[in-house]
């Protein structure tokens, strides 16, 4: 399905074994290296403010010529694209245009 026509979503699976269906909000290359964002879609019943609802961030990596996502590697990894994600989020506000984060 297009962005231009609303969300993509996929389905992913942890180490457990548990399934968690996540909401792309936006890629983003940095030294190098391909990442995405997520949001943790919301099933019925489940509160919409739980502290485990938020950011997503996965990378991108080839293994044996597949395309897979994969957690960060460090926590300064992750500090450092955060940082990122949120100032490409916040200038395209700044441009008048809607954040995904909205």
């Amino acid at each position: 399905m297009s962005e231009e026509y609303g969300a993509n979503f996929i389905t992913v699976t942890d180490e457990d074994g548990n399934e968690f269906e996540l909401e792309h909000l936006d890629t983003l290359e940095f030294n190098g290296q391909t990442y995405l964002a997520f949001f943790p879609t919301v099933q019925e019943g489940e509160n919409e403010n739980d502290e485990d609802l938020g950011l997503v961030i996965l990378k991108s990596i080839q293994e044996n010529g597949e395309e897979l996502l994969s957690t960060l590697d460090s926590d300064e990894e992750i500090d450092a694209v955060y940082e990122q994600f949120m100032k490409e989020l916040f200038c395209e506000d700044d441009e008048g245009e809607e954040s995904p984060l909205s």
